[in-house]
């Protein structure tokens, strides 16, 4: 009995050394990030030579380019009004179409909203769209998917990066009072 309790205890002992450090595992993590980078560029690329074969074929309008990722053409122009700015209550309607010029959301569906330019969720290229317009403008714009609803869609009609279609019509823009009090 004494012979087992002595290695017990010399077992106990010898397990009782420091620990052995874990290696790392071996992998790149960032291989995934840098697969789906490339996957999201070659997409982009794709759906810019779409948009830039549509307006190559559409001779009936000169597009310009955002500089926000989206192209455009003015369908009623207003030279005497202001842009909206950050703050702004903005009045629009707008609708969503394919590039196919298949009807995702009418005008008479979505109706007239109002927008706090800035202040307020909405895609991307509507967002920045609404900046570039006057009161009483028209425009037709073109999104690339990370313009439009992006890599999840609208969870409704609006797939996974879905290159869009938007005719956005300005119909009023509030300008925010600026209360210099200083």
């Amino acid at each position: 009995m004494k012979k087992c309790f002595l290695l017990i205890a010399l077992l106990g002992m010898a397990a009782c050394g420091e620990p052995a450090p874990r290696k790392p595992v071996k992998a790149s993590g960032n291989s995934f990030l840098n697969e789906s980078a490339a996957r999201n560029k070659k997409m982009l690329a794709q759906e810019e030579v779409l948009i830039h074969t549509i307006i190559a074929a559409d001779s009936a309008h000169t597009y310009l380019a955002s500089g926000e990722g989206s192209w455009y053409y003015y369908q009623n122009r207003n030279e005497a009004g202001s842009l909206a700015e950050p703050d702004d209550l903005v009045t629009l309607t707008y609708d969503i179409i394919s590039l196919e010029n298949d009807i995702i959301y009418s005008q008479e569906e979505i109706g007239v909203v109002q927008y706090k330019v800035d202040k307020q969720e909405m895609f991307p290229g509507l967002r920045n769209s609404v900046k570039l317009l006057r009161e009483n403008e028209k425009a037709t714009f073109l999104f690339t998917s990370p313009m439009a609803f992006g890599y999840l869609g609208d969870n409704d009609r609006i797939g996974p990066n879905l290159p869009i279609k938007s005719t956005i019509e300005i119909l009023k823009v509030e300008k925010q009072s600026k209360n210099n009090n200083d």
